[in-house]
């Protein structure tokens, strides 16, 4: 880790950690409360949706204040929606508080993640930008491996409340270790974007992500990585325990797998300097020959190593997206730019859900797997190809 900004990642590992217990406890609660998993499905709806539709906003935002700003207001507003939404649920009752905790912490997740994004960029600007986003995914892959475990191991202690309190004191944690960080001095005095109509801010954008060379290519490339993810989330369940009929402790030791993959290679990127376009090329191919892996169905070995190249080279080609942005985009523009390319990026997970429901047989995914990682094929012959 740079030694010198301990304190940055540190705050980005407690901050993610606090995030992922929430989104762990949030659908769980509510099911606990009503019995109906429809409700949670109508949690979790609501607590992603506003993720994907704030990137354009948030991205004007960060081009207009400071980022360090942003992502402080962002940290102590998640703490105090976990506050309210915990009063509002002792006091009132009912699944309604939990839903809104859940949808607001979401929004302000998202114009964390793009603050986060701005003070990478600027903030480290006399380091090797690869290297600093493996140690930004090192830290936020931590999180999300620890979050859901301490959930659980909390919940089984404690009420869920008390949970939603815990939560709230590493919101505060996170932020009182961030001021301890130093490098916020690098980003002082910088000039913020030019002043205007929020309308005229997305055509900038959608310009930019048009004439930028390189910018729509990227694009078209998370595009097929991100079926593949999509895909392999909404059917890793039911291809482990009911295709190949291993047990949930085997799926959750596969889930267990694909965080350590993630963590090695995101070592591997951060110790070992490859080109930016070996680096995409690699990822990309590396997750592709997953898909296929996945999808050929011949033994639950072979799905789960096409899990963990999936999960692990997953994170590899996001750096390769990040960096390629911040080499192409202008500075003043990089938010609102950032944004609306974040949030074209991922509207190929929920179209993977949407073939997945349509075309998969009972728990027997195969076909659109394979069909899926063709597509994803097709797409890197396009536009890898000089």
């Amino acid at each position: 880790m740079l030694v010198r900004d301990r304190a940055f990642f540190t705050s980005m590992f407690l901050t993610v950690l606090a995030d992922q217990i929430l989104l762990f406890l949030v659908p769980l609660v509510i099911f606990q409360i009503t019995g109906n998993v429809a409700w949670s499905g109508l949690a979790f709806f609501f607590e992603t949706l506003p993720r994907y539709l704030t990137f354009p906003v948030a991205g004007i935002l960060c081009d207009r204040f400071n980022p360090i700003l942003l992502l402080r207001i962002s940290r102590i507003a998640r703490a105090a929606v976990c506050l309210v939404g915990i009063a509002g649920q002792i006091v009132f009752g009912g699944v309604w508080w939990l839903i809104g905790l859940s949808a607001l912490v979401g929004i302000l997740t998202t114009q964390g993640m793009l603050a986060l994004e701005m003070v990478l960029v600027r903030g480290f600007k006399d380091q090797r930008f690869e290297k600093v986003a493996s140690y930004s995914q090192i830290a936020s892959q931590m999180g999300v491996v620890l979050g859901p475990l301490t959930a659980a191991y909390l919940m089984a202690l404690w009420p869920w409340e008390t949970v939603v309190f815990v939560a709230t004191g590493l919101f505060f944690l996170a932020d009182g270790i961030f001021m301890m960080w130093r490098g916020q001095e690098r980003l002082e005095g910088q000039p913020a974007g030019e002043r205007r109509h929020p309308v005229a801010d997305l055509t900038t954008a959608l310009r930019l992500v048009w004439q930028l060379p390189g910018l729509t290519r990227a694009i078209l490339q998370a595009a097929g990585v991100n079926l593949i993810i999509g895909a392999t989330l909404a059917t890793a369940a039911a291809m482990m325990t009911g295709f190949f009929a291993q047990s949930e402790q085997t799926y959750a030791w596969l889930q267990v797998g694909g965080a350590v993959a993630t963590l090695a290679v995101l070592t591997l990127t951060a110790h070992v300097h490859l080109g930016l376009n070996t680096l995409g090329r690699t990822a990309y191919a590396f997750i592709c020959l997953g898909a296929v892996l996945t999808g050929l169905g011949a033994h639950p070995l072979i799905y789960a190593a096409g899990f963990l190249l999936i999960a692990g080279f997953d994170k590899m080609f996001n750096i390769y997206v990040r960096t390629l942005r911040k080499e192409i985009i202008p500075p003043a523009e990089f938010g609102k730019t950032t944004g609306i390319i974040i949030c074209l990026n991922n509207l190929s997970q929920p179209l993977a859900g949407l073939v997945v429901a349509l075309f998969a047989a009972g728990d027997d995914a195969r076909t659109v797997l394979l069909a899926l990682a063709g597509t994803m094929a097709v797409l890197g012959v396009l536009t890898f190809r000089r």
